[in-house]
């Protein structure tokens, strides 16, 4: 009886950081979500926009690439281009600190994500 080889392979430490970005960028995004609700107004709906945007953005991404989607790395330059739209967003509450905080991790999954778009998956 001969051993099949696996047919999984282990993620590259790029991948995981990325994926453990996008899953700490969506997090905080949600929570974000929940801080901007209570405060009501018409610039709280932009960034609710580009907090639910970025949310489900990452969540794809590090779905597309645990599952290693051959779409993964083009999923990667859009949810940089989301996670960047975010931070700005955020960004323009500077004395909140789950603001500051989410534009924080935003700015982390976007750069590990440029990473992983250029990276052959």
């Amino acid at each position: 009886m001969t051993q099949q080889p696996a047919t999984t392979t282990t993620m590259s430490p790029e991948m995981q950081a990325c994926v453990d970005a996008c899953m700490t960028c969506h997090t905080v995004c949600e929570e974000t979500m929940s801080s901007c609700l209570q405060m009501g107004g018409q610039a709280q709906m932009q960034i609710m926009r580009a907090l639910m945007d970025c949310a489900e953005m990452t969540r794809m991404c590090a779905d597309m690439m645990m599952r290693r989607s051959p779409m993964a790395a083009e999923m990667c330059a859009m949810c940089a281009r989301a996670c960047d739209m975010c931070a700005e967003a955020c960004m323009s509450m500077p004395d909140d600190a789950q603001m500051m905080r989410c534009a924080e991790a935003c700015r982390r999954c976007s750069e590990t994500c440029r990473t992983m778009a250029g990276a052959t998956m």
